[in-house]
């Protein structure tokens, strides 16, 4: 019998834990077109365990992979999770199975996910170069933040060219990030493509007709020129435009106004116990899937009775999942307790609206109870239930302001002390002026070359530094942009950078530019070379190097 009750109490002590562990999975989508990548997420308390990722093999390909922890309390007990974010690309079109994954000793509910091909291109795969628009929610609601790819497809060499996307009347349009080159096969045959992702925000309800895309630029000649007729090199495309139908913010919507896909909080950083006048750290992570920085309200500082709540600067993490934005808002707070016992910090709670349920919801985290024991020095004071603040007592009495933990310091002082940063900043205003007037001065001074009086040409947009910058993480618009800068004035494109350098190889490497963003040419090649080729700076022309001489005499003769 005693062998049998101890079996009972050991079941009974590993039960509630069990009921903690949680192992799901869940899509950033429902569906996406084909070509188009997709997040999935997999959320698992178990330690040290991995999804197995051979069951999605079949129909995709895994792109990427990234994990996160976070820490929270559950019941009063602290639960520990893992989050990994799988970056999937359907292999095919159709109604896609995603299974169940082993995690540990756990396994997930099975998923679906939606493929759909793209009939644009497939109606366009006759041609050798057209455009197509991708929009993440073709009816959005009012101020809903929408994700608009515009992608460029070419099966011949393109020397130079501009994608880009007219804005609609109506609707907010924002270019985000750089152009994504890749590669796909259409109906047999290989097309490379660029990408430029837009942030479509519609202002009013109704029909919205967004313009078709454009592209323009020149091909490498030969056979193109047969193609489009004449001798003319040029490629000027535009793409059909799309309509899409806004819906008005409902009625019952909560305030402030925030329609998005998913909204997620959750505590990143959570305290063991507190200790009295000193600081401890609490975080607190919001994941927002359809909206961008500029959309999220503040989120509140908690209101805590017996301590002192200092919050930090927000962190925002802006990017693109899957053609849609997300932004992830980390908030840390510093809380410094003022008596021992137990504080209760409130939960915070933020409505949103799914745009995809049509439904008001309301994203919250549970209430956390905390032990604050004595810190060092402090008194063993413990905290009432009448207190409301930190505020030592017998601080309103002798005109000192005084925080737990702290020196105090005498009123009278911070009048004398504002005066004095007043001053402070008054000088350095003043010493900023004269600098600027002798820098002015300066511009003036001429310089003498070759026998003639010369004007002084501005100083250049770029440096070297920010040359060797670009080269090593930076994107080939980057790098063109600080090569055209480094020239004296500024040169208008690669063609005209090409004809203003002297040395030959450096000449020979703007080529190699060239071609890797627009002829299909080796990207990393192309970096070697230029920063071989530009290693002691850009070497001008000498028609380049003096600047122009001025028609007329100076106002002001030295």
């Amino acid at each position: 019998m005693k062998h049998r009750v101890l079996i009972l109490l050991c079941v009974l002590s590993v039960w509630p834990f069990s009921l903690l562990a949680a192992t799901r999975a869940w899509l950033e989508q429902p569906s996406v077109t084909l070509g188009q990548a997709v997040t999935l997420n997999v959320e698992t308390d178990a330690v040290s365990a991995t999804p197995d990722l051979t069951p999605l093999m079949r129909d995709f390909e895994v792109e990427g992979q990234s994990d996160s922890r976070s820490v929270g309390l559950v019941n009063g007990r602290v639960r520990g999770s893992t989050t990994f974010a799988l970056t999937l690309r359907p292999r095919r079109a159709g109604t896609l199975a995603i299974p169940a994954l082993q995690v540990g000793g756990e396994r997930t509910a099975p998923l679906v996910l939606e493929v759909t091909a793209t009939p644009t291109a497939s109606a366009a795969s006759n041609g050798l170069v057209f455009v197509e628009t991708e929009i993440d929610d073709p009816s959005p609601y009012v101020q809903q933040s929408v994700g608009v790819t515009v992608r460029l497809y070419y099966a011949t060499p393109l020397v130079s060219g501009q994608l880009d996307l007219d804005p609609p009347d109506g609707a907010l349009l924002q270019r985000v990030g750089d152009i994504v080159q890749s590669s796909r096969e259409i109906d047999g045959r290989r097309y490379s493509t660029a990408e430029r992702r837009f942030l479509l925000v519609p202002e009013r309800s109704g029909a919205l007709t967004l313009p078709g895309p454009r592209f323009s630029g020149r091909g490498a000649g030969g056979w193109m020129d047969d193609l489009l007729g004449g001798n003319s090199r040029e490629v000027n495309i535009t793409g059909a435009p799309r309509t899409l139908q806004v819906r008005a913010q409902p009625v019952n919507a909560p305030q402030p106004w925030l329609p998005v896909r998913d909204l997620r909080l959750r505590y990143t950083a959570v305290p063991d116990q507190l200790r009295t006048g000193e600081a401890a750290t609490l975080a607190i992570e919001t994941t927002v899937t359809g909206a961008t920085q500029a959309q999220l309200p503040d989120m509140p500082v908690p209101s805590i009775p017996g301590a002192q709540v200092f919050a930090e600067p927000p962190q925002y993490d802006e990017t693109f999942n899957g053609g849609t934005p997300q932004v992830k808002l980390t908030r840390r707070y510093s809380i410094v307790p003022s008596a021992v016992g137990t504080l209760t910090i409130p939960g915070v709670a933020m409505a949103w609206w799914d745009v995809r349920a049509g439904a008001a919801k309301r994203a919250a985290l549970p209430d956390l109870s905390l032990p604050v024991v004595a810190g060092d020095g402090q008194s063993t004071t413990a905290l009432a239930p009448g207190d409301r603040s930190p505020v030592s007592q017998g601080a309103a009495d002798d005109g000192v302001i005084a925080l737990a933990g702290e020196r105090r310091v005498p009123a009278r002082v911070w009048p004398w002390l504002a005066a004095g940063f007043a001053m402070l900043w008054l000088l350095t205003l003043l010493w900023g002026l004269s600098r600027r007037q002798g820098g002015t001065a300066a511009t003036r001074v001429r310089e003498r070359s070759s026998g003639t009086e010369q004007e002084a040409v501005g100083p250049a947009t770029h440096t070297a530094a920010d040359l060797k910058r670009v080269l090593d993480a930076g994107d080939l618009d980057d790098i063109e942009l600080v090569l055209c800068g480094m020239a004296r004035p500024p040169a208008i494109d690669l063609d005209d950078l090409q004809r203003r350098l002297a040395a030959p190889t450096q000449r020979i490497a703007v080529e190699a530019l060239r071609r890797a963003r627009w002829a299909g040419g080796d990207p990393a090649k192309a970096r070697l070379a230029l920063r071989e080729a530009f290693r002691g700076g850009p070497r001008w022309r000498s028609s380049d190097a003096a600047a122009t001489k001025e028609p007329l005499p100076p106002l002001y003769p030295q």
